[in-house]
Formats: structure tokens, sequence, C-alpha cells
């Protein structure tokens, strides 16, 4: 299993191309996405054609982790001759969240097949496993576990202000793709998103392989913020970058 990032970013950035949150997740020629946020759609259309996805995993309804959900209707229902439709699991008021984008009830069925997560539960798509809890965030957030055929997984924080919410999905050796808005700082003053020692913690107690932070704050010092995981987590510690690929076994 191989996870592609193709945006890593928070809801705003001063980086001159930052890309909201989208995790691209393949085994051989299949591939689920999690997360479609700003700018997202055509890093995604770089790697692959995007109504070849199995499916797309949104862990909460904030526009910088679903919004190029839009993108990704237009094009299947306009790039081809006969439109294509995409399934697209997320929390319960998805569609009516981009309907209302549109002020026209019904837009997102017309390409999107969504379906509510549905609390703590688990699918099989295609040859992926996914796993999903929810975490403290909005009223329904979620984190998800990727694995394919019992092996190593990959778990997605969303955003999350609590880590030990994480720690049902995590088993020994996984990577924790985790959010860490709140970097180097000792703790989220709002409660709602994680600091990169926090994310450390969950990924040491969660015995996790590797931990890779995004969706850090452009306030913060990277090397700081990889420093105050380095102290608090043993295994290898990455931050997430457009392009980073890493393999998951």
């Amino acid at each position: 299993m191989e996870l592609v990032i193709l945006g890593a970013g928070p809801s705003y950035s001063n980086v001159p191309g930052a890309v909201g949150a989208a995790y691209l997740v393949r085994s051989g020629d299949e591939a689920l996405l999690l997360d479609l946020g700003h700018g997202a759609f055509s890093a995604l259309a770089v790697e692959l054609e995007p109504s070849a996805l199995l499916a797309t995993a949104i862990s909460h309804l904030h526009p910088d982790h679903f919004i190029d959900l839009v993108a990704l209707r237009h094009y299947l229902r306009h790039e081809f001759e006969t439109a294509r439709r995409a399934r697209v699991i997320g929390p319960t008021d998805l569609a009516n969240r981009l309907d209302a984008l549109h002020a026209e009830p019904g837009w997102t069925v017309q390409s999107l097949d969504t379906e509510a997560t549905g609390g703590a539960g688990e699918r099989t798509i295609g040859p992926f496993l996914l796993e999903a809890a929810l975490v403290t965030h909005t009223d329904e957030s979620y984190a998800y576990r990727v694995s394919v055929g019992g092996g190593t997984g990959l778990v997605y924080s969303g955003d999350c202000g609590r880590g030990d919410d994480l720690l049902p999905l995590l088993r020994p050796g996984d990577v924790l793709l985790s959010e860490a808005a709140f970097g180097a700082e000792n703790a989220d003053p709002s409660g709602i998103h994680l600091t990169a020692g926090e994310a450390a913690r969950v990924a040491s107690e969660g015995m996790a392989s590797r931990l890779i932070l995004t969706h850090v704050l452009d306030r913060y010092e990277l090397s700081e913020v990889l420093a105050v995981a380095e102290r608090s987590f043993g295994g290898e510690v990455q931050l997430a970058e457009p392009g980073l690929t890493v393999d998951i076994r």
C-alpha cells in the first residue's frame, strides 16, 4: 500500500501554491482518497484519472477538507460524453452542504453517490478495509484507518482535538498521519486541534512505526515542529508535503 500526499495545507496559507488536505492511498491499480480540500482536484488529476477512484472519504465538513468535491462533481458531469459518478463517504449532512453552496437541492446527487460514515464502523472498498472513528472537532468528525489484507494500516486523524480519540484505530506498526495545526505549542487553546507533541504522544502510545505531521499553521517553524515530535516519539517523524510518497507495509 502506498500513500501519496496531494495536499497538506491548513485552512489558510501564505505559501504560493498551498493545497488543502488530500491524501491518496494506492494498492496496485486501485485507489482511495482521504479528503479533497481546496486546490486538490488538480493534484489528484495529475496522479490518476479522477473517476477511477474507488471512493473518497471525507473527514468532516470544514471546506478545507471537502470543497474540491465541487470540482470533482463538475468534472464527472461535464468532461465525458456520458456523465460518470463517484462514491463519497462522509458526515451525514455532506450532500446538503454541497447543495447549499449552489442553492440547488439535488445538485450533489447528479454525480456523487454520498453515504454517511455512520459513527464507528468499517467498510470493504476494493482491496481496502476502511475503518472510522468519531473524533473531537465538529459535531461529526472522523478519523480513518486504511489497510489491505489485514496488513499495516494508515491512520489519518482528520482534524482532531483529542489525541486519545485516535488510539482505538491505531495498531502496532501502523503509520499515523496526524494533523498538528498548533505545531510546537503545548496545547491548542481552542481544544479542537492537535499539537506536534500530542500527535507524537499518541503515536508512541499506539506503537506506530512512523508519524507524518500535516495541516501545520504557517506561523510555526517546521524544524521546531519536527523537533518537538521527535522528543516524544522514537520512530521516524516526517512533515507531509505535496508529492511525498510513503510505502506502507
